[in-house]
């Protein structure tokens, strides 16, 4: 019996240091791991297991910045900016992908962790865990490319409504675009043509009923011509109506220069674009203006300054604009609109949003008073002198610096989950 209890005490401790030794090697590989700072979802986690996602940009080995713009197809091109800090310092690289407008989700996605693989490799390759990767290609070369029958022409078409309301309630609204582009290095040409309804009906009681309809119709146009890596010409050209803006039609033609500090091959990590546009516009209103106007011809220009950077501490985009009528220049508009999201300390982020107007340029005003439905409403545009904007928030974590496993049981709750949304 005593040796039945020993033999039985030792399978019991084998099983136990069986059992402990891969847990002890996985957390070697662990340590040993690529420290990486980005943000990363839940599927670019379990598709590459092999790295740690620090939460602190100090601790990472490479940082990786990623940025989107849109193609001239109607997709997005995304790239990413891989940084080596610490034992990596000197080690750099830029790697992109694209996709097209009739990619799905899961498709872009796949892109993506194929793409942030490779950048990955040359720094993996540095630690312990390089022995257990393995390379492959799945795909044989092709001799030939084939020619682009639409020369790179994109159409794009779109349609959407609602309707919904209750006992003392109705709403439906309608719209449709249609939209043609093409975008080459040289060209950029942009036409687009729409309409939207909007109807309203509110029931107060049996002998009060307010209701309220908005409605558009446009088009737009624009053409760009690149002249180098810093200057550009074109131009915009619209018509059309819009209750709103008491516009029976509208007609307006601003061409105009632009001049980019960097150069625009660096778009996707800054921009400091500078634009200046001059123009003449036509307007037939619907009901005579507060400055007895029925219809009037009318000559402006605008000036605008743009800046945006993508950096490891964050991100920002600042627009003012100015622009006013050469008939009268007290009739102006001054802007500014403001995009922040900065990480000012470990684990601190803060984010702001803001946009303000200095409003001097209502000219279609109407010159009769409106009823309390329009002013409640919104159904026509009021008197101002300015308009704003503006939230922020603050985001604080603090913890393990690493990031590394995936559980979605019971859904979000504890950062499980499933996310496909990109974003730095």
């Amino acid at each position: 019996m005593k040796r039945i209890i020993i033999l039985f005490a030792i399978a019991l401790l084998g099983i136990r240091s069986f059992a402990q030794e891969p847990p002890k090697t996985a957390d070697t590989l662990r340590k040993d791991a690529l420290n990486v700072f980005m943000e990363s979802t839940d599927f670019i986690r379990k598709e590459i297991p092999y790295v740690n996602y620090v939460r602190d940009i100090k601790d990472a080995g490479v940082y990786i910045i990623s940025t989107s713009q849109n193609t001239g197809s109607g997709g997005q091109e995304y790239t990413y900016f891989f940084v080596g800090q610490n034992q990596f310092t000197g080690m750099a690289d830029t790697l992109s992908f694209t996709s097209t407008p009739d990619e799905t989700d899961e498709t872009t996605r796949q892109k993506e962790v194929s793409t942030l693989k490779m950048g990955l490799m040359r720094y993996v390759a540095k630690t312990p865990l390089s022995k257990y990767m393995k390379i492959s290609f799945s795909e044989p070369l092709s001799g030939t490319i084939s020619s682009d029958k639409w020369n790179s022409w994109v159409f794009r078409s779109s349609l959407s409504g609602y309707l919904q309301g209750q006992k003392t309630y109705k709403s439906q609204y309608l719209s449709g675009s249609i939209n043609a582009s093409r975008i080459t290095e040289n060209w950029k040409v942009n036409l687009k043509t729409g309409l939207s309804q909007n109807d309203e009906k509110y029931i107060i009681n049996d002998s009060t009923t307010i209701t309220g309809v908005n409605s558009s119709k446009y088009f737009s146009s624009l053409v760009v011509k690149s002249l180098s890596d810093h200057w550009s010409v074109g131009g915009t050209a619209s018509l059309g109506s819009s209750s709103y803006s008491n516009e029976k039609f509208y007609f307006n033609m601003m061409p105009g220069i632009e001049y980019d500090v960097y150069p625009y091959s660096e778009s996707t990590r800054h921009q400091l674009r500078i634009l200046y546009t001059a123009g003449y516009s036509f307007i037939n209103y619907m009901d005579t203006t507060i400055y007895n106007k029925i219809r009037e011809n009318l000559w402006s220009h605008s000036l605008s300054a743009s800046y945006e950077v993508v950096q490891k501490w964050g991100n920002i985009n600042i627009v003012a604009e100015y622009r006013n009528f050469f008939h009268d220049w007290s009739k102006n508009n001054l802007s500014l609109t403001a995009y922040l999201d900065l990480r000012i300390a470990k684990g601190l982020t803060v984010s702001f949003v803001g946009s303000g107007s200095m409003v001097h340029d209502q000219l279609g005003l109407v010159r009769e008073g409106l009823t309390v439905d329009q002013i409640l409403l919104q159904r026509k545009e009021q008197a101002t002198q300015f308009e704003y904007f503006t939230s922020f928030g603050f985001t604080y974590t603090f913890g393990s610096i690493y990031n590394n496993v995936v559980n979605p049981r019971f859904g979000n709750s504890g950062g499980g989950g499933m996310s496909i949304s990109i974003s730095n």
